[in-house]
């Protein structure tokens, strides 16, 4: 088993369970007892739990999203299939504002050579396109939330309220044809609904697991996105039902 998917098995077991053993862990991962205290040490340097002698517990509840920096290293290559497909669909001399999160910080990698304006809603994505040779950058105000870098508040919502973008593109927590897109952070969701209600087009890019939730936060309904961009792992009766309600969904 790949760390990262080790990292993902830990992490859900633990929080799921409230606290489980090292010796629990070893049997449900294949992992000797030696490797999962390492494992745990990397999560609790990453604020995902607490170590007790023998075992973990979670610090993160449910409907709480998982930390940035475990999210960062889960999927690489899938976001990255992703983003290449997001790039595709955007023109050059397109204005694009570019949601937070860890897909769309592969998006922006992807546009770091493209002649497009562009506004990043999170420092992540802002530093990756810093000094890139294509894009024109356009910074909003707002506040940084902890370890996620996005930009909320008032000062992000106004910014993207004086402005009109011919695209958004926006990552999500969950996506589903019944519920639509959510997110977990009440104003990580008003910075994403800010973003849409700017936009004359909205590209949702969501990995598969996606589909598997609904997130607190409704951020817009399935009928306000033009397009989604999933991987293979999208439940087949989740995205048929987002095409026939008038979505474009790519599947790479």
């Amino acid at each position: 088993m790949a760390s990262t998917d080790r990292l993902r098995l830990i992490t859900d077991a633990v929080r799921e369970r409230g606290s489980v053993g090292v010796a629990e862990l070893a049997g449900l991962t294949g992992a000797s007892e030696m490797t999962i205290r390492r494992d745990l040490e990397t999560l609790a340097g990453q604020g995902v739990l607490e170590r007790f002698r023998g075992g973990a517990r979670s610090l993160v509840l449910r409907g709480e999203e998982p930390p940035f920096a475990l999210r960062a290293g889960e999927g690489v290559e899938t976001k990255r299939r992703l983003a290449d497909v997001v790039a595709s669909l955007l023109t050059d001399g397109e204005s694009v504002v570019l949601d937070s999160g860890t897909t769309c910080l592969e998006v922006a990698h992807a546009l770091a050579g493209r002649r497009l304006t562009v506004m990043p809603l999170s420092l992540h994505a802002a530093n990756a396109l810093t000094g890139a040779p294509g894009p024109t950058l356009l910074l909003p105000g707002g506040r940084p939330r902890p370890g996620e870098l996005a930009l909320t508040g008032p000062l992000t919502q106004a910014s993207l309220a004086s402005l009109r973008f011919d695209t958004a593109v926006i990552g999500c927590c969950g996506l589903t044809a019944a519920d639509g897109l959510t997110a977990y952070d009440l104003e990580d969701a008003a910075v994403k609904r800010a973003a849409i209600a700017s936009s004359r087009r909205v590209v949702a890019v969501a990995d598969g697991s996606k589909f598997s939730r609904t997130a607190l936060a409704l951020v817009a309904p399935a009928s306000a996105l033009h397009t989604v961009v999933t991987d293979a792992a999208a439940p087949v009766e989740e995205t048929e039902a987002l095409a026939a309600a008038g979505v474009d969904v790519r599947t790479v």
